[in-house]
């Protein structure tokens, strides 16, 4: 349907407009790339993106859009613009969407520029020791660095990773022994240990990112340990569904630390509180690895 769309449309386009005032189609072609980037890129440093990104980001949505079509065509049928117009509108939104691939190249181009690719620190590369019955902690921002402090409190032997490297170089002097390296990569895996591991957790935020990670572990190790970082009780239901042994929907845990701090608060015995969420704990993951046995055996039966 959207072929047949931008076929349509792209009928009613008078490419003898673009011939007949070449300047003025260049210079409203490049107004408008340039005023909506500007805009974009102007927005997108406001809600804390990098250089790179709103570079990107407003190069690729600086030319129009399908809408205009779609307005544009609207207006004419209702005779509230002129055809010429209309014609000539249409023709220099055309163009700008022709641009976009060299405005992708371009944006890239710029950022090389901008912001050159930071090379790796050589000892960041350096494998981790080999271990055994081990966890494999796959990211070390706040949650993974919680997670590591009660593993070194039980003497539970782990494995740190993350794939940023300045945030790996940044743990490293503050001594904590974090490897660099992409989870979602079987060979860093490997080299992680993951054939000789006890469990892996994984603490990112990223969902598809826990995806890959969840996907890529079962394949090496289908018996292994997986206990992942879920955004809400759809994500979990989903990472059961795929082969985790438990996920931990941040809204629910949320939910269960406001209770029972609130609980506590107004007087309720700890003892009690702490069994009470507990048992709320399970239940919730009891229905959630239900859902998504209910939606695996689903697909198996279509």
């Amino acid at each position: 349907m959207l072929g047949i769309f931008f076929f349509t449309v792209g009928m009613t386009i008078d490419v003898r407009e673009i011939a007949r005032d070449p300047l003025t189609i260049l210079a409203l072609v490049s107004g408008l790339i340039a005023f909506k980037a500007a805009i974009i890129i102007a927005l997108s440093k406001a809600f804390g993106q990098s250089w790179r990104v709103a570079i990107e980001t407003g190069f690729l949505l600086g030319p129009g859009g399908e809408f205009a079509f779609v307005a544009i065509g609207l207006a004419k049928s209702l005779g509230l613009i002129d055809p010429v117009l209309s014609s000539f509108v249409l023709a220099v939104t055309s163009l700008t969407m022709v641009l976009i691939p060299a405005l992708s190249a371009a944006a890239r181009h710029i950022n090389s520029r901008v912001e050159p690719t930071k090379k790796i620190d050589a000892a960041l590369k350096a494998p981790p020791h080999e271990q055994h019955k081990h966890a494999i902690v796959v990211g070390h921002g706040r949650v993974g660095k919680v997670v590591t402090s009660f593993l070194t409190e039980h003497k539970v032997p782990y494995i740190a990773t993350d794939r940023d490297a300045d945030s790996v170089t940044e743990d490293r002097k503050n001594g904590y022994e974090v490897y660099f390296g992409d989870a979602t990569h079987a060979a860093f895996m490997i080299a992680c240990g993951i054939m000789e591991a006890a469990a892996v957790i994984v603490t990112i935020g990223s969902e598809s990112g826990v995806d890959a990670i969840v996907l890529g572990v079962r394949k090496l190790r289908p018996d292994v340990l997986i206990v992942a970082r879920a955004r809400d009780t759809e994500h979990a239901r989903h990472l059961y569904a795929i082969g985790v042994t438990d996920a931990v929907p941040e809204t629910v845990e949320a939910s269960l630390q406001i209770s029972e701090a609130a609980l506590v608060g107004l007087g309720i015995p700890t003892g009690f509180v702490i069994a009470s969420v507990h048992e709320k704990r399970d239940l919730f993951r009891a229905e959630l690895r239900d859902a998504a046995q209910g939606v695996v055996r689903e697909q198996s039966q279509g």
